[in-house]
């Protein structure tokens, strides 16, 4: 283990897509974290070891690492931006001191660089910015600082906050400065920056000689180990073999354990660690059951800090265990039983996430997240891991306060060429959203800001993305709950549903494709009650697309011509999340995502018809 004279935590903070993972990098490269030979030096986003990062380009789990400075550790927690996990941030803010706020130099500060920082300000961290890509060709980076500075202002209660240091950065090349210079191809690498952590953010030792004490941020499993708590010390210091007690935040006192072992960040690795001190972030074995917000201290001094506060789920959909004939085939885990101890186990350490029983059906879950993607993440991990399930349309989740709904409202920071303005506004206007703001700038673009409700939102993103052709960046703010106000009402068509079990054909699928979009190629298995396709008009239809061509002896110049077949559609999670109705689920096993009708028989769609009403 590395001798260190001072430690330093911070979290690395930003809007999604700014460039903290990046910059990250860049840090443990330049402090030699690795060898020259390391796979890790040719490597880019290291901190985002999870696949479903890798592929998404986006930060879903908070993590720790550490990098050595002139005889000082630095701690680093690299944090999600998307709002969706904001749970992720809300628990590990405690464990640091400062952090390191992250700017696209030409995007500026949006929605969730104003979630992160309020909640960094709420913590009284002390904050350096980062004005990240620098080199950008559409750089504004005089305008960026000023709109930071401003949302200092609305934000900070303390006026101390107010006074923070400002560093320019181009982070995928490693070069930070405390000027902005004239040129981008100036030489440069991380020593101003680290230099301004070493200035600006506080020690991070305090109460040494007090008794232990550590909250519970996080935990992680060890398949030899068990639970590793993980956490700060907030007061006093841990010796491996020492008791230890486990407190709740309501103080009652679980009993007392003996440190079998312990662990500290050197690096992106754990190495193991017979002593630390307070404020060094370590991981402690021997406690077999702890959960996230609880307290571990000297057994003298049995007294709990405060627990973490995360915001509330907003959205929740149902999971039951996969019902289709396919499910058997093409996954390792089909009980309720398996899903719901796997969610369960989940919740524990998302805290964004809640799951209870279904009260209308014993054998599914009603499962509450921070929104559509924070869902989709879950079911997709879900997926690769082998489990089947079928999963109801998403509903937001409403509070009745004295008689009266109140709904969810969020707002939302949409950047878009000017050419996709007018599209953008009528879609807006349909779903009820009121218009807050909209600033040109010089480069053509525009940032439009609305307040809308989530239910109105629902679907939003997909929709926006086909009107512009991928030329819109979007994200929300969670402002807090309003009276419920008029619903958009969404106009989908109806759906094409297979009449008979069997594989697509060609001819069946040329049939269907006359009639609207298909889902499914040509040899794909489909069951009675699949959703196949999707119509250009309301109301469902049902359709044999493993219908074959009838072969007899006569021949005609149409029907020998060969069936050309348009490319079936195909939904991610996200995506079909949105598409489905209330009399739909959405089919994923490991190998696929199908939709289907709940009633799988036409017999028992119509008699569910004449039950509602």
């Amino acid at each position: 283990m590395q001798k260190v004279k001072e430690i330093r935590n911070i979290a690395v903070i930003a809007h999604v897509d700014h460039g903290k993972t990046t910059l990250v990098d860049a840090m443990l490269k330049q402090t030699h974290s690795f060898r020259e030979n390391q796979n890790e030096m040719q490597m880019t986003r290291i901190m985002d070891s999870n696949e479903l990062e890798r592929e998404k380009g986006i930060t879903i789990l908070s993590k720790n690492t550490s990098v050595f400075y002139k005889d000082t550790k630095i701690n680093i927690v690299d944090t999600p931006g998307h709002a969706d996990f904001g749970g992720e941030v809300e628990r590990v803010l405690n464990m640091v001191d400062g952090a390191l706020l992250i700017v696209d130099a030409a995007e500026g500060p949006l929605s969730q660089t104003k979630f992160v920082l309020k909640k960094a300000l709420d913590y009284g961290l002390k904050i350096i910015l980062v004005i990240n890509k620098i080199d950008r060709k559409d750089e504004r980076v005089k305008e960026v600082v000023r709109d930071t500075e401003n949302l200092f202002l609305s934000l900070a209660a303390d006026e101390e906050l107010l006074d923070f240091p400002v560093i320019y950065a181009i982070g995928k090349e490693g070069k930070t400065f405390f000027e902005m210079p004239v040129e981008a191809n100036k030489k440069g690498d991380t020593t101003p920056l680290f230099e301004t952590i070493l200035k600006y953010i506080p020690q991070a030792s305090k109460n040494e000689d007090s008794p232990f004490q550590m909250l519970i941020s996080s935990f992680e499993k060890n398949e030899y180990l068990g639970k590793l708590a993980v956490g700060r010390v907030n007061a006093g210091t841990i010796k491996k073999g020492m008791l230890v007690s486990l407190v709740n935040p309501d103080q009652k006192v679980l009993g007392n354990f003996k440190i079998e072992k312990m662990y500290v960040n050197e690096g992106i690795n754990k190495v193991e660690a017979d002593e630390a001190s307070s404020g060094e972030i370590v991981y402690l074995a021997g406690i077999p059951e702890i959960k996230i917000g609880q307290t571990l201290t000297d057994i003298h001094h049995q007294v709990a800090l405060a627990t973490i506060k995360i915001t509330e789920p907003t959205l929740r959909a149902s999971f039951g265990p996969n019902s289709s004939v396919f499910a058997k085939a093409e996954s390792k885990f089909l009980t309720s039983r398996e899903l719901k101890e796997r969610l369960r186990e989940e919740a524990e350490t998302n805290l964004g996430l809640k799951v209870v029983d279904d009260p209308t059906d014993s054998i599914r879950m009603i499962v509450s997240g921070r929104g559509e993607l924070h869902l989709a993440i879950l079911i997709e991990k879900l997926r690769r891991e082998g489990f089947a399930m079928e999963i109801g349309k998403p509903e937001v989740i409403l509070k009745e306060i004295e008689g009266k709904l109140y709904e969810p409202v969020s707002e939302l920071t949409i950047l878009t060429p000017e050419e996709f303005v007018g599209a953008i506004t009528a879609e807006l206007g349909k779903r009820k959203a009121e218009m807050k703001d909209m600033i040109k700038d010089e480069k053509d673009g525009i940032k439009m800001i609305y307040k809308i409700s989530e239910k109105n939102s629902l679907g939003l993103r997909s929709h926006l993305m086909t009107e512009t052709r991928g030329q819109v960046s979007m994200s929300f703010l969670f402002l807090g709950y309003e009276l419920k106000n008029e619903d958009h009402l969404k106009d989908r068509n109806g759906v094409l549903i297979a009449s008979e079990s069997g594989k697509a054909l060609s001819f069946g699928l040329d049939l269907a494709q006359k009639r609207g979009i298909t889902f499914v190629e040509p040899t794909e298995e489909v069951y009675e009650g699949q959703i196949v396709g999707f119509r250009p008009v309301v109301g469902d239809l049902e359709i044999n697309v493993c219908k074959g061509k009838q072969l007899t002896n006569m021949r005609s110049v149409s029907s020998d011509d060969a069936i050309i077949l348009a490319p079936a559609v195909k939904y991610s999670i996200e995506e079909a999340l949105d598409f489905i109705e209330s009399d739909e689920l959405i089919d994923i096993t490991p190998k696929a995502i199908r939709l289907r009708k709940k009633h799988l028989t036409k017999v028992d769609r119509v008699r569910a018809q004449r039950a509602q009403g």
